[in-house]
């Protein structure tokens, strides 16, 4: 078969023929006909993963039809599966096992055209989504998912902040927030990541380049933000603690920007506010994620969408941040 392979840390994945996997015991084998990437297979290629070995063939997200079956396993060939990245999650909903991994590191992923995963982890597609689209789904709607959802437990009527609007899972988190009937704004550094998510039904936002970005956010939400969605971190980090309001939950599910800055405690205490953390999700929460999105109908955005041969550039793209919602490979 044909995938891209990560011969060697901090270069771009190389278009390679390599052998055909094989289901084993509790496997299927999907024929993908799109795969989406994440910024996480940029961290990866970029060596900025622990346990990271070479080759490997990266890819969390993907989508297809099941060609072949592991021994004694019941599942019917020829079906559109999405597939759930989320490998040994555990029993515990509210923290993964020590067993947990991400499809794509250690285990070889989604861009290629076959990929074995175990049957739990493939599920109908949802009709009204192209392959492409249902490619952009899994890993940053589920990491959206449980952040908005499952730990900020959003409520219809609420006020949610995103920071950081244009990349796969602020938009995932806008989407789900507005599914789920929150009141939304978003900060980002291009006015056009704005107006797009406006498009989409957020509130409005503010640009975060601009030295007053939080005191336009008090502006247009003077009482505070009920949820704030994070996954920069950094010094803006201390903003976010000035514009939460009272009860308000702050959820973060990244730190790309740095450290914390000092933080008074008496911002928080005071609101009787919360901090937490998130990453991913469980079998239980990706399932209820495609309810929510069959249900309302949502839609993923493809920024972009590109034949496997060309993973080189779409890389690139992704790398240069410009992009609004997801970078896609084509498979087929």
């Amino acid at each position: 078969m044909q995938a891209l392979v990560l011969s060697t840390v901090d270069a771009p994945p190389e278009f390679q023929t390599v052998d055909t996997p094989t289901p084993g015991p509790g496997e299927v084998r999907v024929k993908l006909s799109a795969a989406a990437l994440n910024h996480r297979d940029v961290w990866i290629m970029r060596g900025k993963y622990p346990g990271i070995k070479t080759p490997m063939i990266l890819g969390s997200d993907g989508c297809g039809v099941v060609d072949a079956v592991g021994p004694e396993v019941d599942c019917a060939l020829g079906g559109r599966v999405i597939i759930d990245p989320s490998l040994n999650w555990g029993e515990n909903p509210a923290y993964q096992s020590h067993k947990y991994s991400i499809l794509g590191l250690p285990k070889n992923g989604t861009f290629a055209e076959y990929v074995v995963v175990p049957v739990a982890n493939v599920h109908p597609a949802p009709a009204h989504l192209s392959d492409a689209e249902a490619a952009a789904l899994p890993l940053a709607g589920l990491t959206a998912y449980r952040a908005v959802v499952s730990r900020a437990q959003t409520q219809p009527g609420e006020k949610l902040l995103v920071t950081g609007i244009g990349g796969g899972v602020a938009i995932k988190a806008l989407q789900i927030a507005l599914a789920v009937g929150a009141e939304v704004w978003v900060t980002s550094s291009r006015q056009s990541a704005i107006d797009h998510a406006i498009a989409l039904g957020a509130k409005g936002g503010v640009l975060y380049t601009e030295e007053t970005w939080s005191q336009g956010l008090q502006r247009q939400v003077p009482g505070g933000f009920d949820v704030i969605i994070d996954s920069a971190g950094g010094d803006g980090f201390g903003q976010l603690i000035r514009v939460v309001g009272m009860g308000g939950r702050i959820v973060f599910y990244g730190g790309t920007v740095g450290k914390w800055p000092r933080i008074l405690p008496q911002f928080l205490f005071f609101k009787q506010a919360s901090i937490m953390g998130t990453t991913m999700g469980s079998a239980a929460e990706f399932a209820d994620l495609l309810t929510l999105v069959n249900r309302t109908q949502l839609r993923p955005i493809v920024s972009s969408a590109r034949p496997l041969a060309e993973g080189a550039s779409a890389f690139a793209a992704l790398e240069a941040g410009t992009q609004i919602g997801k970078v896609v490979l084509t498979c087929a």
